[in-house]
């Protein structure tokens, strides 16, 4: 992380504080002193309760949300809640995953409004935000988005509505655009949560993981250097408020090359995979089969590039998972 000038960012509040983003972003900010809030529906085990505060961002009104930012002294918001969480998964209705990524974030910069003091706010956004693209294209600010379904449609709704806030002043705010999350404590929706259990119950009864493999290439970062790129925009948000980041590798994974790499950190077998045929409910409806993010301007607005490589973080997942690390 390196953090420029720019004024203490804390305390901070974090939306979705108790998820797999969520989590490390808390760590990020804590490693320097920060006082940081959880904000979510439900607590958890690894936060403590004096650290959390219950929210369901999709029902809390801006009063009562502004009133409570406002009695903890909050500088610095951080958005990680996202419609395809952990507890609900990509099972989600169009119209919940409008509510929670779109209608929530307008409910958000109201409380903002609200506040006697100029906030800063940092939004996770997904590259799934520009849709489909040819193979080869770099995700950036150069890629005009134009997402496929539900999912990519809401979130870029609500990235955009952040942006139309910081032009018009209202707040300080930086969007983060962020790849194919990978790394410990993954959530239960994302296919490396999916990888992490089947590899999981290989590894207690014997019973291969039956996986559709997608032939597709994504981008995966690791959760930690994404914490790491929220926290370093969050202290230079008043220079680069307006801004939509672009978080990840800068490296296009082949998803088989990703589920043999896993295999391998584990220490299974090949036949720890068994690999099925997709079908027409396979998928989550995103669009396109490339994900390369390019890493300049993030280099360049905020001085990060990931540190953590892809055989380390699954390796680390997997240990974590085992409670050897």
């Amino acid at each position: 992380m390196s953090p420029a000038a720019g004024g203490p960012v804390g305390p901070v509040a974090v939306l979705g504080g108790t998820g797999w983003v969520g989590r490390q972003v808390r760590a990020a900010f804590a490693r320097d002193g920060t006082r940081v809030l959880a904000l979510a529906r439900n607590a958890a085990p690894h936060v403590p309760a004096d650290a959390f505060r219950p929210v369901d961002l999709t029902a809390v009104p801006e009063e009562d949300l502004a009133l409570l930012l406002r009695a903890e002294g909050v500088r610095t918001v951080v958005n990680a809640t996202d419609g395809a969480n952990a507890t609900d998964g990509w099972d989600r209705s169009e119209t919940e995953l409008w509510q929670a990524n779109e209608t929530a974030v307008h409910r958000l910069l109201g409380a903002l409004a609200l506040l006697p003091w100029r906030t800063r706010l940092v939004h996770i956004g997904t590259v799934h935000e520009f849709g489909p693209v040819p193979r080869g294209t770099l995700l950036g600010g150069a890629v005009e988005p134009r997402p496929a379904g539900a999912y990519g449609r809401s979130k870029l709704a609500g990235s955009r509505a952040v942006l139309a806030a910081a032009a018009a002043g209202g707040v300080d705010a930086v969007v983060l655009r962020v790849a194919s999350v990978c790394g410990p404590y993954p959530s239960p929706a994302s296919f490396v949560g999916h990888l992490l259990a089947a590899f999981r119950r290989y590894a207690d009864t014997g019973v291969p993981a039956r996986l559709v493999i997608a032939d597709a290439a994504r981008d995966f970062v690791d959760v930690r250097d994404v914490a790491d790129a929220v926290a370093t925009a969050a202290a230079r948000c008043p220079a680069v408020s307006g801004q939509a980041v672009t978080i990840g590798s800068g490296v296009a994974t082949p998803v088989r090359e990703l589920v043999t790499a896993f295999r391998r950190a584990a220490g299974l077998p090949p036949g720890a995979v068994a690999e099925q045929a997709p079908t027409a409910r396979t998928g989550v409806g995103l669009g396109g089969d490339w994900v390369r993010t390019d890493t300049t301007e993030a280099r360049r607005l905020l001085d990060w590039r990931p540190r953590i490589a892809l055989d380390r973080s699954l390796r680390e997942t997997w240990l974590t998972a085992q409670g050897r690390c």
